[in-house]
């Protein structure tokens, strides 16, 4: 069995000394409240840099997607091309897929203002390679509004939408992975990252995963309730799929790839 170092002699290795002395300047202005306006960060595990908005839960997936890189449990694939990419909040995940494969295309949805703006605003100098959907992604076509609901601390990166109930107003016509598959650039689907703070229950309890699942090589998925985990874990049963812990998330892929990197969280 190999020996993984601690996350933080990890991200020394990776990243080096002056990365991660800025990140920790930065966690520390953040900490005591010292910014008050967006500042930019640099990685060498993204093309270009990224924005941060000050105050917000941004530095913490800055922290998970670049720092600790969240997602090297895919680093592995080649002939990546079309990845969907569901809870893209600020757009960290998108650009270190963006980064990491280079002739790939990267679907990006994202529910809430805000962070769809700043979606925006971090995928600009991917212009050609990046199209970004101001949607939540469910099991099928219906009005959602976002949920008023604190879910988890309940900063940026823990917003959750709900369908409309009778006589309100919908803020958003929901999208369905189905319709995301079928939008990309031929039959397949590389990489299909889901992170939708609960909904993947929603998406995984409704048969309609079995009209594209088999259309995707590769699910990297985070689950929040024991319930979510039972049905996802199900269906990749069914359609086939092997299965391994990265971390906090859930790696479904085809038997003719590589396996991922197994690391279940205690």
């Amino acid at each position: 069995m190999t020996r993984r170092l601690p996350r933080w002699a990890a991200a020394l290795k990776a990243l080096g000394p002056g990365e991660v002395l800025n990140f920790v300047v930065r966690r520390t202005q953040e900490t005591l409240r010292l910014v008050r306006h967006p500042y930019q960060m640099k990685t060498r595990n993204a093309e270009f840099p990224v924005w941060c908005r000050a105050r917000t839960s941004d530095l913490d997936v800055y922290s998970q997607i670049f720092f600790h890189r969240e997602y090297r449990c895919l680093d592995h694939l080649r002939d990546v091309g079309v990845v969907i990419d569901c809870g893209a909040n600020v757009g960290f995940a998108s650009a270190y897929f963006l980064s990491k494969f280079p002739n790939s295309t990267v679907i990006a949805v994202e529910p809430d203002v805000g962070n769809f703006a700043a979606l925006e605003r971090n995928l600009a100098p991917y212009l050609g390679r990046i199209r970004a959907i101001r949607s939540g992604v469910w099991s099928e076509v219906t009005g959602l509004v976002m949920n008023e609901d604190v879910f988890r601390d309940g900063r940026e990166w823990a917003r959750r939408v709900r369908p409309a109930r009778s006589g309100e107003i919908a803020q958003m016509q929901a999208i369905d992975i189905e319709s995301l598959v079928d939008s990309g650039d031929g039959d397949r689907v590389s990489i299909l990252k889901i992170d939708i703070e609960g909904a993947e229950y929603e998406v995984f309890s409704s048969p309609g995963w079995r009209k594209w699942i088999d259309r995707v090589d590769t699910v990297v998925i985070e689950v929040h309730s024991e319930e979510a985990y039972r049905v996802s874990m199900e269906a990749f049963q069914e359609a086939g799929f092997e299965t391994a812990w990265s971390d906090e998330l859930v790696v479904a892929q085809r038997p003719t790839r590589p396996p991922a990197e197994s690391s279940r969280p205690d």
